[in-house]
């Protein structure tokens, strides 16, 4: 295993960490208990990094077997990654607690924050072949 073929890995961790680090800063700042919470800040930052992380590893595996198929492996992992979302959020969508609206549009910010950060880091993986 070339570790060198991972290093584009590093940028998607240096963004989860400042983002989780501002994630926290802004909810103490804004005085939000995250702790009635389902699923814990920290349970979903480390959810979304490492399905992320499965996301791009298999785009740089596919983009050393055939670069032309990286854009359609994105679109499939994402599609996969949503509906693991969808099941991670169902038992969210079910609870009828009040700080319940705050946890939802937590996790509908961090599963855009990360898609973001995916959808960047696959745009740098195409424009290499130019």
């Amino acid at each position: 295993m070339n570790l060198k073929n991972y290093k584009p890995l590093l940028p998607l961790l240096a963004l989860a960490g400042l983002a989780y680090v501002v994630h926290k800063a802004a909810f103490y700042v804004l005085n939000i208990d995250d702790a009635p919470f389902y699923y814990s800040i920290e349970t979903l930052y480390l959810l979304f990094l490492g399905l992320s992380i499965m996301v791009f590893v298999v785009l740089l595996k596919v983009k050393e077997r055939s670069f032309d198929n990286v854009g359609m492996s994105f679109l499939l992992s994402t599609s996969i990654k949503m509906i693991v979302c969808y099941l991670i959020l169902k038992p969210i969508l079910q609870v009828t607690i009040q700080n319940n609206a705050i946890e939802k549009k937590n996790f509908f910010m961090m599963f855009i924050l990360f898609l973001a950060i995916e959808t960047i880091l696959t745009i740098r993986i195409l424009n290499e072949k130019q």
